[in-house]
């Protein structure tokens, strides 16, 4: 089995609209960008890093989710009677759940594309991509 590089076509530049109607982000197309992160070890190196850097990310945003998530029925369980109270007719843990986690996961989502697009540009200002 040989090993096949699928890249865009070179016509497209930063800011023209792909097929998809998408536009590309950087200055360069990406598949040049992309083969020039390649051709050299301090380019592999970054291309290391970025990777790195977002797994590191997804990880510590996942994992501060599953501990709030966790700690949810933590809270339920070892405080005496919550379980049992209502807000407005409702049961807490119902309204714990529906108006408590929602925004985190809201939070969550956010902070994680913000940083992630900021470890991206940090690696298309040190890979040259301006």
């Amino acid at each position: 089995m040989t090993r096949v590089r699928v890249t865009a076509p070179r016509s497209l530049t930063s800011g023209s609209p792909t097929p998809d109607g998408a536009a590309l982000a950087g200055g360069r197309p990406a598949a040049a960008a992309h083969e020039a992160a390649e051709e050299s070890d301090a380019g592999q190196l970054f291309v290391r890093s970025l990777i790195r850097s977002q797994l590191r990310l997804g990880l510590v945003v996942g994992l501060g989710f599953l501990l709030i998530l966790l700690a949810f029925p933590l809270m339920l369980g070892l405080v005496p009677g919550l379980a049992d109270s209502t807000i407005a007719g409702l049961p807490f843990d119902w309204v714990l759940l529906g108006a408590g986690i929602y925004p985190v996961i809201g939070l969550s989502a956010w902070l994680y594309v913000r940083t992630a697009t900021r470890n991206e540009a940090r690696y298309r200002d040190l890979a040259g991509d301006k």
